[in-house]
């Protein structure tokens, strides 16, 4: 386990395995890097660098005011900084596709190219409605086998998982306590996303332009609540060098080990060598 300090004094988990090309990998809003699990064994000839956000999983928990992307954009070139890291690429599941396209416009030349898995400049209002419903809420059942029942059956859009990748995934995103299990994520996550519309769901597409020029890749579930197949098109066109699939039997978020995810990463990193 490895821990660095940010300017504000706080210790963030993170993992830093591998070697050649730098990959940082950042998780979705509620997530930690265990997001990260089922694609790594299949990265060969890669520096995987993965963290935990402020907030989330084995980081520190901060003033709930820090939980915004500009911040966590902050603690990722923080990270790369501590680690010695000039340029990386980046896989972004989710919110972390959103702070790499907030980075393509600040920092650019820190990247190497850019990776979306189920992300994109419009959010869907089913995804956000799905998101305002669990947000920071303690879950209902006490045990692993009643989280693995519920996962299967709550997750919407995703086909043919075996129960094992869910009882992975509900010891990935739950901790045990005397009274049940409870999320592994401070709760007052909520009210700073929450607190404003736009915290929520901002104007990207400026973001997504911001990208122009590095090798980009996007991985949309195609049953996924959050990213349209209108937006991804319009993706598509503003960005007709893009890798683009969609992975079949997938909700939001695909977990990146599908043969079609691994096929378009592995794509995508080799037009970085």
């Amino acid at each position: 386990m490895s821990k660095f300090t940010t300017a504000d004094g706080l210790s963030l988990h993170y993992t830093d395995e591998g070697e050649g090309l730098p990959v940082l990998c950042l998780s979705g809003l509620t997530r930690n890097s265990s997001d990260f699990d089922y694609v790594a064994p299949h990265l060969n000839d890669v520096r995987l660098i993965r963290m935990d956000y402020r907030g989330r999983g084995q980081s520190d928990w901060a003033d709930p005011s820090t939980y915004t992307l500009p911040q966590e954009g902050q603690d990722a070139l923080a990270l790369l900084d501590h680690l010695g890291i000039e340029k990386a690429a980046i896989l972004g599941t989710s919110r972390g596709g959103i702070i790499a396209m907030g980075l393509a416009a600040t920092v650019k030349d820190r990247l190497l190219g850019v990776c979306l898995n189920d992300i994109g400049p419009d959010i869907a209002e089913p995804g956000l409605d799905a998101i305002k419903n669990y947000l920071g809420r303690r879950p209902t059942f006490k045990t692993y086998d009643e989280a693995t029942a519920q996962r299967a059956k709550l997750m919407a859009g995703f086909e043919d998982v075996p129960e094992s990748r869910w009882r992975e995934e509900a010891e990935k995103h739950y901790v045990k306590k005397p009274d049940g299990l409870d999320i592994n994520y401070d709760p007052k996550l909520r009210e700073a996303v929450l607190s404003g519309p736009q915290n929520l769901n901002p104007d990207l597409w400026p973001f997504f332009d911001a990208l122009k020029g590095l090798p980009l890749a996007l991985l949309r579930g195609a049953n996924s609540d959050l990213l349209t197949r209108e937006t991804t098109a319009e993706m598509e066109r503003r960005r007709p060098d893009m890798l683009s699939v969609d992975v079949q039997g997938r909700g939001h978020v695909p977990f990146l080990d599908e043969p079609e995810s691994l096929l378009t990463i592995k794509a995508w990193l080799e037009e970085m060598r």
